[in-house]
C-alpha cells in the first residue's frame, strides 16, 4: 500500500503540536519598537546630571558608556546612544526605570511645591494680614513678626518699583518652613 500525500500527517508525533503552541512569535516590528524604546531610555540617562546618575543602579560598563556619550557631539553621539540601547537590551532595565521614575517624580513634586509657595508669597504681599492666617495654619512654628516685617518691606519695594529683594526673602522663608 502506498501512502497518499495527505497521509504524511499521520507520521507527525502528537507532542510536536504541543511544542508549536508554546512558542511565542515576536514580529520584527515589535523587536524594533523595543529597541527604540531602550534607545530613548538610554538618551534619558545621558541627559541626566552626575548627581542624578549616581542614584540610578548602573553597572560599570554602562556607566562608562553613558559618561562617554555625555561628552560626544553630533553623529558620534547618535551612534553611542545606539550602543547604549544595545547594552540595555542585555540587562534587566526595570530597576533603572524605577529609579528614573523616582527622580522625575521628585522633580515634579518640587516644582509643584515651588508654585504653591510662590502663589502663597504673592497672596501675602497683596493681602497682608489676611493671608497671614493661612501661613500660620500651614506652618504654626512660623515667626509672625519676621514675616510681617518682610511683607511690609516687599509692599514698599513694589510700590516704589524697586527690585523684589524682600519678595525673594519671603519665598526663602516659606521654603525653609515647608522643608522643616
Amino acid at each position: 500500500m502506498t501512502k497518499q500525500p495527505e497521509d504524511w500527517l499521520d507520521d507527525v508525533p502528537d507532542n510536536q503540536e504541543e511544542e508549536d503552541e508554546e512558542i511565542i512569535w515576536v514580529s520584527k516590528s515589535e523587536i524594533k519598537r523595543d529597541a527604540e524604546e531602550l534607545k530613548r531610555l538610554g538618551a534619558e540617562l545621558v541627559d541626566l546630571g552626575k548627581n542624578s546618575l549616581d542614584r540610578i543602579p548602573l553597572d560599570e560598563q554602562l556607566r562608562a558608556e553613558i559618561e562617554l556619550a555625555q561628552r560626544i557631539k553630533k553623529e558620534g553621539r547618535r551612534r553611542q546612544l545606539q550602543l547604549i540601547g544595545k547594552l540595555l537590551r542585555a540587562r534587566d532595565v526595570e530597576p533603572i526605570r524605577v529609579a528614573l521614575d523616582k527622580l522625575k517624580n521628585r522633580h515634579n513634586q518640587q516644582v509643584a511645591l515651588f508654585h504653591k509657595l510662590e502663589s502663597l508669597r504673592d497672596r501675602l504681599i497683596e493681602q497682608g494680614d489676611d493671608a497671614m492666617a493661612e501661613v500660620l495654619a500651614l506652618y504654626p512654628h512660623a515667626d509672625r513678626q519676621q514675616l510681617r516685617s518682610m511683607i511690609r518691606n516687599a509692599q514698599k519695594e513694589k510700590a516704589g518699583d524697586k527690585p523684589p529683594k524682600s519678595s525673594r526673602q519671603i519665598f526663602q522663608y516659606l521654603r525653609e518652613l515647608a522643608e522643616a
